[in-house]
């Protein structure tokens, strides 16, 4: 799942988890957490999908410019040293496997993002990913509903908002939701997918009060204007499908055979969290290299080391990718949904402690 969020809140996170006294507080939960595992393995069972175990370590972690992986090295059997990634993602690996000829398939994979550590982030987090062959990403959209709601319940609560999950979801495009929380017409200012206008997005944001600097690309305003008036408001009272984001931003993710401005990409959101990411999977190699190189173009731009190309991946396009939709859902956010609890720290057996805590007791 690639979250869009910006981790800026200290996590709380107790140096000592293991104290009984503080892990009391956590046991209810974590044995909650424990109990939907052994849920989510029944929900996919029923449904004729495979649970798989992909490698952790991969060449490439994920490409995305927001990402930052944990890098190793690999000793080679001649003696050579070859850098390794933790994976950010197990997207590539399953989608070789659907090239494989797998149909169904799902996986609980620990999944590693270095610089992400808040009271929704983790740097080592649980992903919930799932992909099906032949199916479109509405009908994993709605997969997810079923999903979710035989998890939590009928109501969640997050803080002082809920969400009443029995209600009929909203689906709610991204340029719907620009123009209901902002008036702005997102898609005039990216009618050309490769150059979207900078310019006219950064006057719409200055209307708003919204701060910008010359350095900003349009999809850093996009996610100033996103995260300070939009995300907070979004599946609040009911679920909410964002859907259809501009071509710019598809990712890994099929552009719309209905609308060549928009792709297959979604997000769902419950009390302002977002809580997956999902495509109707590109399957194009060559538009997918392309895609790569302009990620590593971006990456390079915000001073970022670029990634390699996972190569095998592309073979494995090349080779034939079917017609598929995945989606990745954050299960540690799941369960903060379901227990109500306020931070991720609070439903993992054993957090990461953050070397810059302060050690108590």
């Amino acid at each position: 799942m690639q979250n869009n969020e910006t981790p800026s809140d200290k996590s709380s996170t107790p140096t000592q988890w293991w104290r009984p006294d503080v892990f009391e507080e956590r046991a209810d939960t974590l044995v909650r957490r424990a109990d939907m595992l052994k849920g989510l393995r029944d929900f996919f069972d029923r449904r004729g999908y495979v649970e798989v175990d992909t490698p952790a370590l991969q060449v490439s972690p994920g490409m995305e410019p927001q990402l930052t992986a944990f890098e190793t090295t690999l000793s080679t059997l001649g003696g050579d040293r070859q850098a390794v990634y933790l994976h950010t993602s197990p997207e590539f690996a399953m989608k070789k496997l659907l090239v494989a000829g797998m149909q169904r398939i799902f996986q609980l994979a620990h999944v590693f993002r270095d610089r992400e550590r808040s009271a929704q982030h983790h740097p080592e987090f649980t992903m919930l990913e799932w992909y099906c062959a032949g199916a479109s990403w509405r009908d994993l959209a709605e997969e997810a509903v079923d999903l979710v709601r035989a998890s939590c319940g009928p109501v969640v609560r997050r803080g002082e908002v809920s969400c009443d999950l029995t209600q009929p979801w909203e689906y709610l495009s991204v340029q719907d939701a620009f123009g209901r929380y902002t008036s702005i017409d997102l898609l005039e200012t990216a009618k050309e997918p490769l150059h979207p206008d900078t310019e006219m997005l950064r006057m719409q944001a200055d209307g708003l009060g919204i701060r910008t600097v010359e350095s900003d690309t349009w999809e850093d305003i996009f996610f100033r204007i996103y995260l300070e008036r939009i995300e907070a408001k979004l599946g609040v009272g009911v679920a909410t499908v964002l859907h259809s984001y501009p071509a710019c931003m598809a990712a890994l993710a099929r552009i719309s055979p209905d609308d060549a401005r928009v792709s297959e990409r979604f997000e769902i959101f419950i009390c302002g969290l977002e809580l997956a990411n999902g495509y109707g999977e590109l399957t194009d190699a060559a538009e997918q290299r392309r895609r790569f190189a302009v990620m590593a173009d971006q990456r390079l731009a915000e001073g970022r080391p670029p990634y390699p190309i996972d190569e095998e991946f592309i073979a494995a396009l090349e080779s034939g990718l079917p017609e598929c939709a995945g989606i990745a859902l954050g299960f540690d956010r799941l369960v903060m949904l379901a227990a109500g609890a306020g931070q991720i720290d609070d439903v993992l057996w054993a957090p990461v402690v953050d070397p810059g805590a302060r050690v108590d007791g």
